[in-house]
C-alpha cells in the first residue's frame, strides 16, 4: 500500500503539471470507490485546479469553484472551493497521460483538462477511496488524521508514544497517531532505532523515544528522496518506479543476514501485521514469565 514516502512522490509530480488547468470533463467507470460520483461529474467541469498537496496517505486536489457565465455577460457568484480527495488504497495510481496514450486496464476515472491532458485513476483493487470534501468541511477531515510525522515536534512524539500501552508497531501505523506511516516505514524506522516491534510504547526510555522520532523522519526523508518503495503497483505521476526498495534493510527480507551484525532477519506479526526485524539488532521484550523467574532466583 503506498505510504507517506509514495504518495509524496506522486503529490510532486502532480504539483508540476495540474496547477492552473482547467477540468473540462469527468468520465467514470466502477465507481463503488468513490462516496458520491454524481457529484464529481456535475460538479468538477469547469473548476480550476488550484494546488496539489498531501495530507497523511491522502492527495488532496485543490479546486477553484467553476464560474458560471449568464447569457446577459454576467459572471454568477462563485460558488465554495472544493477539494478532490483521493486515498490509492493498495493498487491506487494517479498519472498524468496523454489522451492518445494507451489505457491501462482498470482505469475508472477520467479528468480531461484544458491543455487536452488527461489525469487518470487506475486501481485493480479497488480498495482506495475517492471524495470531494468542502474547503468547510476539510478541517474536519484532517482531524481525524494524526500528526504530520516530517512536523512533529520530540515533545509532541514523546507524549503520544511514551505513555501508551500498545505495542509500539501497531502506534506507528495508527493514522491517528501518526498520519502517513504504513509497514513499511514502520519497519525500517524500528530497526534503524533498535526497538522491537513488540515492545510496549510507555516501556521505552526516552532516548529510545528520540532515537525513534530521528528514525521515523530520516526513514522517511531518505524514501521520498528516492521516489518511494515501488514493491508491487505502486509508480509515480509520470508512471515510473522508485528506488527506496533497494535500500530496505528489514522489510519483506526474512532470513537474509542483518546489514549491522549478521544475524537473520526474522518476521512475526504485530498488530495484524508482518513485522520483520532483527532479533540481535532489536531484543526482544521480557514476558512476564521470564521476570517472574529472575524475581524467584533473587
Amino acid at each position: 500500500m503506498p505510504e507517506l514516502p509514495e504518495v509524496e512522490t506522486v503529490v510532486r509530480g502532480l504539483r508540476a503539471s495540474l496547477p492552473g488547468r482547467f477540468i473540462r470533463e469527468v468520465r467514470l467507470g466502477k465507481t463503488d470507490f468513490i462516496d458520491d460520483p454524481v457529484a464529481l461529474t456535475e460538479r468538477l467541469p469547469g473548476c480550476r485546479i488550484a494546488g496539489v498537496t498531501r495530507l497523511g496517505k491522502f492527495i488532496c486536489i485543490g479546486l477553484d469553484p467553476a464560474i458560471e457565465f449568464k447569457p446577459n455577460g454576467s459572471v454568477a457568484s462563485p460558488g465554495e472551493c472544493l477539494n478532490l480527495i483521493i486515498h490509492l488504497g493498495m493498487t491506487g495510481q494517479l498519472t498524468v497521460r496523454h489522451p492518445g496514450d494507451q489505457v491501462a486496464g482498470h482505469t475508472h476515472c477520467f479528468f480531461s483538462l484544458d491543455d487536452h491532458s488527461e489525469l487518470r485513476y487506475t486501481d485493480i483493487r479497488r480498495f482506495g477511496r475517492m471524495l470531494l470534501v468542502s474547503e468547510s468541511g476539510l478541517a474536519a477531515f484532517q482531524n481525524h488524521l494524526g500528526a504530520e510525522p516530517l512536523e512533529i515536534t520530540l515533545e509532541d512524539f514523546r507524549a503520544r508514544f511514551g505513555s501508551r500501552r500498545a505495542r509500539v508497531k501497531a502506534l506507528l501505523l495508527d493514522q491517528s497517531v501518526l498520519r502517513g506511516v504504513g509497514n513499511i516505514y514502520a519497519d525500517e524506522s524500528l530497526f534503524r532505532a533498535r526497538i522491537h516491534p513488540a515492545r510496549i510504547a510507555a516501556s521505552l526510555a526516552q532516548k529510545q523515544l528520540t532515537e525513534l522520532h530521528r528514525a521515523v523522519r530520516e526513514v522517511l526523508t531518505a524514501a521520498i528522496r528516492l521516489r518511494g518503495s515501488s514493491i508491487s503497483d505502486y509508480v509515480d505521476a509520470e508512471g515510473n518506479n522508485g528506488e527506496f526498495q533497494l535500500r530496505h534493510r528489514v522489510y519483506q527480507r526474512e532470513s537474509k543476514p542483518c546489514v549491522r551484525c549478521k544475524e537473520k532477519i526474522r518476521r512475526m506479526i504485530v498488530a495484524g501485521r508482518s513485522s520483520h526485524y532483527c532479533p540481535r539488532c532489536q531484543p526482544a521484550p521480557r514476558t512476564q514469565k521470564a521476570r517472574s523467574k529472575k524475581i524467584k532466583k533473587a
